[in-house]
Order: C-alpha cells, then sequence, then structure tokens
C-alpha cells in the first residue's frame, strides 16, 4: 500500500449494522435482467484461545462497481466486541476490524451480498475502453515490497518482450512467458508469498496464484504496462467444465484465489490468470497435463482475456497494514487475520484459529 494512502475509517459501528452503497436492496436486483448471478458469502471467525485484547480482521467484497462486480453490502457482526469498516479507495479494499476484551469470546461474522458476471474483452479489434484517470494509470505503475519493477525483474520483462511492439503483443509475451517458466507447487501454504525477486534470483518458479500472478504484475509494470492483483475468493463450481477451477461445495473456506488485470489503452483493464493455467496442468484429472494437452491450451487461451465468475472479489491491495496492528504489513489480504497480546495468529492454524466460509446463491 502507498504510505500516502491511509485506511479511511467509517467510525465506530453498532453491530450488525450493513455497510451498504446508495443503490437499491438487494433483494430488488436478483431478477434483474442479463446473465448477473447473486451470491452472498458468509465468513464466521472464532479465535479459540485468546490472550488478552483481541483483533480480528476480514476482508470485505470489492467496494467499487466494475464490469463483472456488483457489491450491494458487507455487514457485519462482533459478538462480545467493537467492529468498525476501513476503506483505502484505491485498492478498492475494504476492512472489517474488530477488537474484543480480555475474557470475551471472539467472534467475527461477516456476510458480503454481490452479484457478478462473466466478464471477456474482445481483443480482436480496438475496443470502447473506460476512462482511467492518469492517477490510477500511474499507481498500478508503482513498484511493492515483495514486486519490484528493477534489477531482475525489469531485465526479465525485457527479454520476455523481445519482438513485441504493441502493448497487446507485450502483455501476452508475458502471460506466455509466465505460463511457460512457472510451475504450482502443492506444498506453498495458502496462495504463497509473492516475492518475486526472490524467484527469479533463486530460479525457484514454483508457487501457487499469489506468486506466479504477482510475477506476471511486476513484469508488466517493470516494462510500462498498468497491472494489478486482484484477489478474491472462488464459490462456485466452474460452469466451463474445468473441475479444478472451481468449489465442489457451497463451502468457500480453502476457496482463496488471486486473479490479475493488465491496462491495454486500446481495451482497458483485461482480465487474465495465468497461475489457473498452471492449476489446470497440474491439478485437471487425471493431474500432470502438459502444456501442449487440449484442455490445458484451451484454458490458457480462454484465461488471457476473460474471467468465468464463479469467484467473488475482495482488493487489489498489497502491503496492507492492518488497522489497530503494530505488526508487519500483509503481502497481500485474502485470509482472515488475528492478533492477542501473543502476537499474530497463524490464519492456517485450526487448533487456534477457527473460520468457514460459506456460500448460498440467491434465485
Amino acid at each position: 500500500m502507498n504510505r500516502r494512502n491511509f485506511l479511511q475509517s467509517t467510525g465506530a459501528l453498532c453491530a450488525g449494522l450493513a455497510v451498504k452503497k446508495s443503490i437499491p436492496a438487494f433483494a430488488d436486483t436478483l431478477q434483474s435482467s442479463g446473465n448477473w448471478r447473486a451470491f452472498q458469502v458468509t465468513t464466521r471467525v472464532e479465535v479459540l484461545k485468546p490472550k488478552g485484547v483481541t483483533h480480528i480482521w476480514l476482508p470485505a467484497a470489492l467496494i467499487r462497481d466494475t464490469p463483472f462486480q456488483r457489491t450491494h453490502a458487507n455487514k457485519f457482526s462482533a459478538e462480545g466486541g467493537s467492529a468498525k469498516f476501513n476503506k483505502d479507495k484505491p485498492n478498492a479494499l475494504g476492512i472489517v476490524s474488530a477488537t474484543y476484551p480480555a475474557n470475551a469470546k471472539p467472534v467475527l461474522t461477516l456476510t458480503s451480498s454481490v452479484s457478478l458476471k462473466n466478464y471477456s474483452v474482445d481483443l480482436s479489434a480496438p475496443g470502447k475502453a473506460l476512462h482511467v484517470s492518469k492517477e490510477e494509470f500511474d499507481y498500478f505503475l508503482q513498484p511493492s515490497r515483495y514486486v519490484p519493477t528493477d534489477g531482475i525483474v525489469k531485465e526479465t520483462a525485457l527479454k520476455a518482450i523481445a519482438g513485441a511492439h504493441t502493448e497487446m503483443e507485450k502483455a501476452r509475451a508475458i502471460y506466455d512467458w509466465v505460463v511457460d517458466n512457472t510451475f504450482r507447487d502443492p506444498k506453498v501454504r495458502g496462495c504463497g508469498r509473492g516475492d518475486i525477486r526472490f524467484m527469479l534470483e533463486s530460479g525457484d518458479m514454483g508457487g501457487k496464484c499469489a506468486d506466479l500472478n504477482a510475477l506476471y504484475v511486476g513484469l508488466a509494470r517493470s516494462v510500462g504496462l498498468p497491472a494489478r492483483h486482484v484477489y478474491g475468493l472462488r464459490i462456485a463450481k466452474s460452469d466451463l467444465g474445468y473441475k479444478s477451477l472451481g468449489l465442489a461445495t457451497d463451502k468457500a473456506t480453502k476457496g482463496q484465489h488471486c486473479r490479475t488485470e493488465v491496462y491495454l489503452r486500446e481495451h482497458g483493464w483485461v482480465p487474465l490468470d495465468p497461475a489457473d493455467v498452471r492449476k489446470v496442468v497440474l491439478e485437471e484429472p487425471p493431474g500432470n497435463r502438459p502444456l501442449s494437452d487440449e484442455i490445458v491450451s484451451k484454458a490458457r487461451k480462454r484465461l488471457f482475456g476473460s474471467w468465468e465468475m464463479n469467484w467473488m472479489a475482495y482488493n487489489y491491495a498489497h502491503d496492507i497494514a492492518l488497522p489497530g496492528s503494530a505488526k508487519q504489513p500483509l503481502v497481500y489480504f485474502m485470509y482472515p487475520q488475528a492478533e492477542t497480546t501473543e502476537g499474530r495468529v497463524d490464519p492456517f492454524d485450526p487448533d487456534n484459529f477457527k473460520y468457514e466460509i460459506t456460500v448460498k446463491e440467491m434465485s
């Protein structure tokens, strides 16, 4: 996060208060025309071994409307504590921040109501790109702590785009380079570290979405193409036949996944996802498919220019300083976070930190 862009708080909020936009109530939009699908996504978090004052933070659904997502409400309840809603507009980031006194049972629940629509950009001809301000254009060219744009990152990008001339050619060349030179590593915790300099300098090109897609973002930015992570959560099965790219049930607790957009002047923000190409390679039954496999080739073609929206976006943020925390900023914010007087709680430790994310599609 750019340190000049401080999180702005809405102030203390009573438990159960919904943060809504000035649009019709969610129930009024369920029967809307078109291909929009409506979902309610509920996250319930409990710190099982609180020590002293406890804090819990949750990422809210994206706080801006896009061609692929409309967020209608982020409604939360902090049992036994107090909560507030913080936002960072440049990163479309909303954070539910809750505090619990000593001896309380810290439980935080967040329900996000969203509408989602499959997202694709016609790259065959110049389109009517949505206006992007110079401020936004420049913002998504900035380096971050783990996604630098100099040194080995820029050197790698220049090699990847050798022979490419147009923005489209450069964007595609970087996408192909990431797909061809990385692999999904199932041993990596969560969604990965997102440390692209380490990847390039060590030669260890394995990781998950926060690694592989961060690599795309850094390479693109280093050669003047604005790019951004879009952090989020898989919330439904794939209707395109990819078992590896969707949920099997209505439980999304382990569905965290980040995607990527690159800005091309003739097309606007273009969706892509090289990390999911590598997920298809590794996980699509029977597994370990070659890049030349027909199913992989179809995914590779489709995931440059489109997303299937069985997924909900959270934010564009990196280097996130959690409100009220003195600990190190997060590299990205997709997973619930908590702290006690003993320090930050490991979000992957079920003995201390319990959470469940459930999804309901509205009909």
